[in-house]
């Protein structure tokens, strides 16, 4: 086999073979128009800081449990919580792609956000899992809920990214428009 050298990683090779990546902006401007009267725009804008919440909730409940083994059944609702929150942005985002994008989901824009989101959902329903299937101690399970979490703010931090990339495109077409 040859070495591939000067040459992009394989992952960014089929990247840009779907053309998900470059220097176009997020949004046409009828993908723009589209977004800005969604319903499932607003939809998004409420869940993600309420999913955010429910995770610092329940991430205090899980390190307290972890730290003192007082609150088990609490922490273990908590996950549970979040997990459904999780699977309805998910859901939801979904729609709003289709809605846009007319993608379900890997739309171009946020193909890299929705791989991710993927790994996230793995590691949340790998906790529920194991938590109902009574898969190792409540410690290793509250472990995997760790992971998931530390998942879902690298998640979030790409969608924040996104936004702000999202806001700054808008500033530089108002102020072209002006």
């Amino acid at each position: 086999m040859g070495r591939r050298e000067n040459r992009q990683p394989i992952a960014a090779e089929y990247a840009d073979s779907q053309g998900v990546t470059g220097t176009a902006g997020l949004y046409t401007s009828a993908q723009r128009q589209r977004r800005d009267e969604s319903v499932w725009t607003l939809v998004q804008g409420i869940l993600a800081p309420a999913q955010f919440l429910v995770f610092l909730i329940s991430l205090f409940l899980v390190v307290r449990f972890l730290s003192t083994g007082e609150g088990e059944t609490v922490a273990a609702i908590s996950i549970l919580v979040k997990t459904l929150t999780l699977y309805t942005i998910m859901v939801t985002g979904s729609i709003w792609e289709k809605v846009v994008f007319d993608e379900w989901l890997f739309a171009k824009p946020f193909f890299w956000e929705d791989v991710f989101s993927m790994a996230v959902m793995a590691l949340h329903t790998a906790y529920v899992v194991m938590l109902f299937g009574g898969w190792g101690t409540a410690e290793q399970q509250m472990y995997v809920a760790l992971a998931a979490y530390a998942a879902y703010v690298i998640n979030a931090a790409q969608f924040l990214w996104k936004l702000r990339m999202a806001r700054l495109e808008g500033e530089q077409l108002m102020a072209v428009a002006t």
